[in-house]
């Protein structure tokens, strides 16, 4: 390769030997504009730039070239160093916190060595002498130490400033302190791609977790966005700041109300009476601080609210330093104590969880934090489009919707029906004009809306050895195992034109079902897409309406190695023409483990047929790989749907949404059976199941499109159940294969007798494409067939859509295979 140099010798041009060029000034210019728009162009751009600059003239096109491979590598070793750079300040900043935490360990373990010892001197002194009263007064003597006393105070600026004081210094000892025993949470590995370090109390009272993490964004900036808690801490319902006081020491007291959702039907909302400190330590760090006030503190005080539970948060908060080369270092306690008596005992792990409490609100924290600082660092590669802020927007929109349906209050304009006797659903109506101020929209279609009140249908159940993660990642990829066409397309009408009749039960049919992604968070525990379906039965009397429905899901919590994660599917109907202010209406599901100790699901379960079918050695190593999935896992699921409607059909609407949502409860309870491990025994552990709701829909699809397709049964009928029927299937003497059809095709399943023709494995499938097996007759005739196949709307699996190919003869080649298509 010829090299270049852009050196210049007496402002001239020169060869030496043939191989290197020398480049003036204006040269280089010139080839840098170009690089500037096009880093790499063509060859005829390149001859186009000769004739455009005379200065080029002389220089031979391959030159030209060569400058621009030198230029083009010169620019990523640049970037290169540029991202090698900032990843060895991250691990500097990592290592500096992790020596902290080191030493705070040290600390911890000389502490309990030493209270251990003592304690076990005074044990000794009280067997030896058990009438000497002098242990009791040394013994009571150091509780009183552990548990300092506060002296009543006054509500003026002092006596707030005294309590503030105290709880910047308790925040402190907790965040880099040992007043908390932290425990590493399971599951969190600390490293230079992780979220942080992140760690949950042990034996301390409440619920109580700590994180601490690194990013790219100024101190003040992260106050700014840790202090707005309605912005990323989805539970928030509001915060209302009462009084700000400024203090000597150039911080600030503020007092505030806030008011948290309940995360399911069957749990009171909570409330929290605040005091937050916002100040600057001696070393330039920043410390927003906060604690309940209570009457014990002789503070000003805040009257209950009706439905509400008043809750306390013990003194937390955020230690923000500023780290060297710009970013900060970030410590976050949470700590409070959400009075669990107050919800029956099956749900009071929700509120005596710290693993919960960490995802929820601390671990929150800081992926708001990653999520802003990845946008601001690489605004073209944020996952969430060209405008995160406004899809972040939408997210919050959608789980707000869903939490006003779930808790209903009555300042929202939500009233109570009459139940039908059965209270297995509440039904919920609001006509307030704030409710529906963003419904009656109108549309591009010229039709306004004529729908005046909404109707909520929630339920609450609880689910026995059930994963979230897998029964969330069903009901979204098989929507139509548990929706009613029908219904969606009478929900995705009401909000966007009148009049419309209602359906009628399971009348509607699901031409397909289509995910388009729209956006996801930088770790992807979150993600934003537009369901589109297809060919969906429409009630509009004038016909006007498309035959698709769009919907604007939300879905997070499908990871399975995620400890204690709340598991959410959050929709609303959309119109085609969607905007940042469309009216939404979401419904959806939410799951929350209640058992966050055990984890729900093994990291090695697939949800595809080939690993349902396999037995033998490999099909129970699962089980012995994961001996805590033993236990009993318990998970409450929260069902609300909405539905928009005329007042005069409030009756009729009640009925269809009372018989849709126990529908929809039945559906669920069906697939939880499917998906519980509990009727193989508590010794087998927690392995895939032969009878996943996946494997038996696959399995079904295959046999549908074997009988339409050549009119005879692909297997005989068996009264011995799913199972038997799915190894059957993967038994079976004749070769089954599907293939995904996209632009280019690959197999996605293969039968133990497709996989011996194929000559391949259930690893190696998906490497082969569909042209490597046929030749050119076999591509025109399935080119031909297909559109006719198409019509028949049987073939439908997963995303994608499956051409089933099976024919006898489990000894046949690839050559006869070729052959024969």
């Amino acid at each position: 390769m010829m090299a270049v140099s852009s050196s210049c010798k007496d402002g001239k041009m020169a060869l030496d030997n043939g191989k290197y060029v020398r480049y003036t000034p204006e040269q280089v210019e010139a080839l840098e504009r170009l690089y500037h728009d096009c880093p790499k162009p063509s060859s005829i751009r390149r001859q186009q730039l000769i004739r455009e600059c005379p200065i080029l003239s002389h220089i031979e096109p391959k030159q030209i070239k060569v400058w621009f491979q030198n230029r083009r590598c010169r620019e990523k070793q640049r970037k290169e160093a540029s991202r090698l750079q900032a990843v060895n300040r991250k691990l500097t900043a990592m290592n500096k916190l992790l020596m902290e935490e080191n030493d705070r360990l040290q600390k911890q373990v000389s502490q309990l060595v030493y209270e251990n010892g003592y304690f076990r001197q005074q044990t000794q002194n009280v067997t030896l002498a058990t009438t000497d009263t002098s242990c009791e007064s040394v013994v009571t003597s150091g509780q009183h130490h552990l548990t300092p006393q506060h002296p009543p105070r006054d509500a003026s600026p002092a006596g707030l400033l005294t309590i503030a004081e105290e709880t910047l210094t308790e925040f402190l000892s907790k965040a880099t302190g040992t007043a908390v025993e932290w425990v590493q949470m399971p599951g969190m590995k600390p490293g230079p791609d992780s979220i942080g370090i992140v760690a949950i109390s042990h034996g301390c009272s409440g619920v109580a977790a700590r994180a601490c993490g690194l990013v790219s964004l100024e101190p003040t900036r992260v106050a700014e966005i840790l202090k707005d808690w309605p912005s990323w801490y989805r539970e928030c319902r509001n915060v209302e700041v009462l009084n700000v006081l400024s203090t000597g020491n150039g911080g600030t007291i503020e007092l505030l109300y806030m008011q948290l959702y309940a995360p399911t039907t069957l749990a009171p909302p909570r409330d929290f009476w605040l005091l937050r400190y916002t100040s600057v330590l001696e070393d330039g760090s920043l410390v927003v601080c906060e604690r309940s006030l209570n009457n014990t503190q002789n503070g000003p005080s805040m009257p209950p609210v009706q439905y509400f539970v008043r809750a306390e948060k013990l003194p937390s908060g955020y230690l923000i330093r500023p780290c060297e080369g710009g970013g900060s270092i970030i410590h976050i306690v949470d700590h409070m104590d959400l009075e669990p008596w107050s919800v029956p005992e099956v749900l009071r792990p929700l509120y005596e969880s710290s693993t919960l409490l960490a995802q929820k609100t601390t671990m929150a924290a800081l992926r708001q934090l990653r999520q802003i600082s990845h946008e601001v660092s690489q605004p073209t590669n944020t996952g969430w489009g060209r405008r995160p802020a406004a899809l972040r927007a939408l997210a919050q929109r959608l789980s707000k919707g869903f939490n006003e349906a779930v808790n209903g209050f009555t300042d929202e304009g939500w009233s109570m029906m009459e139940s039908d006797g059965i209270d297995d659903v509440t039904l919920l109506v609001n006509s307030s004009p704030a409710k529906m101020m963003g419904v009656n929209l109108s549309y591009a279609n010229g039709f306004p809306s004529v729908t005046n009140a909404v109707l909520c249908a929630k339920a609450s159940m609880l689910l026995q050895n059930v994963p979230p993660a897998i029964l969330l990642r069903f009901l979204r990829e098989h929507r139509s195992e548990w929706a009613d066409s029908s219904i969606d397309a009478y929900s995705a009408a009401a909000v966007k034109a009148g009049p419309c009749s209602l359906p009628g039960t399971r009348a509607g049919s699901y031409g397909g079902q289509v995910i388009l992604p729209l956006a996801h968070t930088i770790e992807h525990e979150e993600f934003m897409e537009v369901i589109k379906l297809e060919n969906v039965d429409h009630y509009r009397e004038d016909l006007m309406m498309s035959g698709d429905v769009f919907l604007l899901q939300l879905c997070s919590g499908v990871d399975d190695n995620a400890v204690g994660t709340c598991s959410e599917l959050i929709f609303a109907p959309i119109d085609a023409s969607f905007s940042d202010e469309a009216p939404l209406l979401p419904s959806g599901f939410r799951i929350i483990p209640l058992d966050s100790g055990v984890d729900a699901s093994s990291p090695n379960r697939t949800l595809d047929l080939a690993s349902a079918l396999e037995v033998g050695p490999a099909g129970n190593k699962a089980s012995s790989d994961n001996p805590g999935h033993t236990g009993s896992a318990k998970s409450v699921m929260t069902i609300s749907f909405q539905f928009a409607f005329e007042m005069h059909l409030q009756e009729n609407v009640a009925s269809m949404a009372r018989q849709y949502v126990r529908s929809i409860i039945s559906s669920v309870q069906r697939v939880a059976l499917a998906l519980s491990p509990s009727q193989f025994g508590p010794q087998t552990g927690f392995r895939p199941l032969p009878g996943t709701p996946e494997a038996l829909t696959l399995a079904r699809w295959i046999c549908q499109s074997y009988r339409c397709y050549l009119g005879v049964e692909l297997l005989k009928p068996s009264n011995e159940g799913n199972d038997s029927i799915l190894k059957t299937l993967w038994h079976h003497s004749d070769a089954v294969m599907c293939c995904s059809l996209k632009e280019l095709p690959v197999f996605t399943f293969a039968n133990q007798a497709g996989l011996d023709m194929l000559e391949t494995t259930l690893v190696a499938l998906q490497d082969i494409t569909l042209e490597k097996t046929f030749d050119d007759n076999g591509r025109k005739t399935l080119c031909s067939e297909f559109p006719q196949i198409m019509q028949q709307e049987v073939l439908c699996a997963f995303k994608a859509v499956f051409a089933c190919l099976a024919w006898g003869g489990r000894s046949r080649t690839r050559e006869q295979w070729l052959g024969r298509c």
